[in-house]
């Protein structure tokens, strides 16, 4: 029986799901980075992979690329990101001809960051859409895709209550999301919180936990600042204190990431899904260390 290529349908199938997040390469250095960590991550068997898709869709005729390859020369699920930013409804109709040509069938739809970055005023494209929802519903009308979300553990920056935020989901899930992703989970407590809001709204898909451990504190600041959140009293606590040892503060990064996989996967998460900056050695570290895999 070959083996199923739809995203949905291998989280369906009830094996726990571990997947690792990639970004198309500004050049040839980078290229060839992506491509090792790729290769040596390939052995963990992923469930699936996912390429992003830059800011105003400045990438995508790599993510295109890469994800193509990625099917064609891998064993691998491939997942390419999509946003709204920056494209008409044309336009993106394109793009998902050329996916499906590249023999790519799974998609993440995004609404994307507004062209200001994030936390700016939303600037919506004459002839484009301007929210998930709306792009969930035109990818699933478009061809046999499989679509999964993005959802946020402690709600969307730009969301005035976890309410809203809950809303905003369950209109994605009702446009024909089959499963989510989160941001950088945090907290256990908050993924676990997710996830019964979710049930509680009859938004009844798989939703895996994204990990990205802490490699370096500033720049770990920086991404949480972008997501409109505070590092953990408790995490900081305990990297604070190492923050002049560089290789002490990434040691406990794995450390904590490692703590954190156990306990969501101890709680019911369906699964991992690893931010890797292209890198693959610290996903591989913390992916042996598994409560799971010991």
């Amino acid at each position: 029986m070959e083996q199923p290529t739809s995203i949905a349908s291998l989280l369906a199938s009830g094996e726990r799901s571990f997947s690792f997040e990639f970004f198309p390469p500004k050049d040839a250095a980078g290229e060839e980075v992506l491509w090792r960590s790729i290769s040596e991550l390939e052995p963990l068997r992923p469930t699936f992979v996912s390429v992003t898709y830059g800011a105003g869709g400045t990438t995508r005729d790599r993510t295109i690329e890469i994800t193509g390859r990625i099917a064609r020369e891998t064993s691998m699920t491939p997942m390419a990101h999509l946003t709204c930013v920056g494209h008409t409804v044309e336009e993106l109709g394109g793009i998902l001809d050329s996916l499906a040509a590249a023999g790519v069938t799974n998609v993440l739809a995004l609404r994307g960051d507004p062209p200001g970055g994030p936390g700016t005023e939303w600037i919506r494209t004459e002839g484009g859409v301007d929210y998930a929802a709306d792009l969930v519903a035109l990818v699933r009308g478009h061809g046999p895709f499989s679509v999964g979300v993005a959802v946020f553990p402690e709600g969307h920056r730009d969301s005035t209550s976890l309410d809203q935020d809950v809303a905003v989901m369950k209109a994605k899930y009702d446009a024909g999301a089959e499963f989510g992703v989160t941001e950088m989970v945090l907290r256990a407590s908050d993924y676990f919180g997710l996830v019964e809001r979710c049930r509680a709204a009859g938004i009844d898909m798989p939703i895996i936990p994204g990990i990205m451990p802490i490699l370096a504190v500033g720049s770990m600041k920086k991404m949480v600042e972008l997501s409109g959140r505070e590092m953990p009293a408790e995490t900081l606590a305990r990297i604070e204190p190492l923050a002049e040892n560089p290789e002490a503060v990434r040691a406990e990064g794995i450390r904590i990431a490692t703590e954190l996989c156990d306990e969501l996967l101890a709680g019911g998460a369906p699964g991992l899904h690893f931010y890797t900056l292209n890198r693959s050695k610290a996903t591989r570290e913390i992916y042996a260390s598994l409560a799971c895999n010991a």
